[in-house]
């Protein structure tokens, strides 16, 4: 773990063409999209047999589907007869039919109906009509895909951040709101504005109410990684209170502008037992007695409602810090009873747009959980999306113009508050073949 001011690297230049090059982004689309692992649903999504999602990457398109109670399959989407793709969007279908000419498949990707198979003979082979299998395989509640038969296991894949965000049972979480939208920017822009403590300051000054809170950062094998240096509390939901003179006081204030300005990173029982700290401690209680009132108290309201809290050691959760990033687009913002989580991935081939997807997970009692839709806000209002990611929002598209500017010769990230991105880039160029992070002389 990198602490503020101790700088284990070197200083370097990340080149803009990783953003506005069309050959980059044409190099993502055959020599990285095809080769990673990467989240296309949540199995909450498909709960039923015939369950689908369609899951769209650059040029591919991929059925994720319930085939049995226990098992999900997924395919290319694309009939074996004249290419069209088979399913958009999500459903529920016993069949995979194709809208075209009416081939149609059951949900194990076998070949069931060719419209007068007798015209072609014996030239229709079984295997030859068989859906294309793409590698499938969950962790924490999301499902996987992979389009490489050579890359490793999902759970090799994901290490070290799987044992790092296991205890937090993520896959007892459900969705609480999901949205989403495009961004006149490269994915990478969007994706990076999330996997760094660093632009808190800039972007977000009413969050630093009580103190500046900087961060550390790391890469983690192929994966990024980011937390509080709050010497207070545990971090996470609670580090805007870092500094508060009164902590019982600071936590409310904290958790209630988190709740108003993000709605995600805490929870309304959180919220609800923050706002009694004043009536139930004494002026003066120390801030770690403070912290540990105030979750012990929720832990006892969320049991009282059918919730229960993970099991985490203290030092594993100050380790597993506040973000992580799952190499390439998913960066997960993780609690005890919640997460927030952020998806980007391109435009089709396009460097200057990408689709971005916001959504928060979290514990409900058994029976309780919601069922929401994927809304589409394109509105970058607070009306939409609440005040913290508007300001998010607002640095994309001029990121990104800015990128193609004259003036514009890289980017400098921090090598103590962004070193994740720049292990983002060092993974990208193995991926790519292209040259990593230039060291700055």
């Amino acid at each position: 773990m990198t602490m503020q001011g101790s700088i284990t690297e070197p200083p370097v230049l990340i080149g803009n063409d990783a953003y506005v090059s069309q050959s980059y982004a044409d190099a993502e689309a055959t020599k990285l999209w095809p080769k990673v692992w990467q989240v296309a649903c949540r199995e909450e999504e498909i709960p039923e047999v015939g369950d689908y999602v369609t899951y769209d990457i650059v040029d591919d398109s991929i059925i994720v589907v319930r085939a049995a109670p226990d098992r999900i399959a997924a395919y290319f989407n694309v009939c074996r007869h004249r290419g069209r793709q088979l399913t958009e969007g999500c459903g529920n279908a016993k069949r995979l039919v194709c809208p075209f000419h009416a081939w149609s498949w059951d949900l194990d990707g076998n070949n069931v109906g060719v419209v007068r198979k007798d015209a072609w003979g014996d030239g229709l082979k079984a295997d030859a009509l068989r859906l294309r299998d793409v590698r499938v395989d969950t962790w924490g509640g999301w499902v996987f895909v992979c389009m490489d038969p050579d890359a490793p296991p999902l759970r090799d894949y994901l290490e070290p951040a799987a044992s790092m965000l296991d205890p937090f049972e993520l896959e007892q979480m459900r969705y609480r709101w999901r949205q989403w939208l495009h961004f006149p920017c490269n994915w990478k822009v969007a994706i990076e504005a999330f996997n760094e403590g660093y632009h808190v300051a800039g972007t977000h000054p009413q969050l630093t109410k009580y103190s500046p809170k900087p961060t550390w950062s790391d890469g983690r094998g192929i994966h990024g990684v980011f937390g509080s240096q709050a010497r207070e509390g545990t971090g996470g939901a609670t580090a805007g209170a870092a500094g508060a003179a009164d902590m019982r006081q600071g936590l409310a204030d904290s958790l209630n502008q988190l709740w108003d300005e993000v709605n995600g990173t805490t929870t309304e029982t959180m919220v609800r037992v923050a706002n009694l700290l004043v009536e139930e401690l004494p002026e003066g209680t120390p801030p770690a007695e403070v912290q540990m009132h105030l979750m012990r108290r929720t832990v006892e309201e969320d049991a009282r409602r059918g919730v229960a809290w993970p099991r985490i050691d203290p030092a594993h959760f100050a380790a597993a810090g506040n973000v992580w990033q799952i190499f390439p687009n998913t960066v997960i913002i993780h609690g005890p009873t919640f997460a927030l989580c952020y998806r980007a991935r391109p435009d089709g081939h396009d460097p200057d747009r990408c689709i971005f997807e916001v959504y928060t997970l979290e514990r409900f009692p058994e029976g309780t959980e919601p069922r929401p839709a994927n809304l589409h806000k394109p509105d970058m209002d607070e009306a939409s999306w609440r005040k913290v990611l508007c300001q998010d929002f607002s640095n994309m598209g001029a990121v990104q113009r800015g990128l193609r500017s004259r003036g514009c010769d890289g980017l400098r990230p921090s090598p103590v508050e962004e070193r994740a991105i720049i292990n983002f880039h060092r993974v990208l160029a193995d991926y790519l073949g292209t040259g990593a992070p230039q060291v700055i002389e």
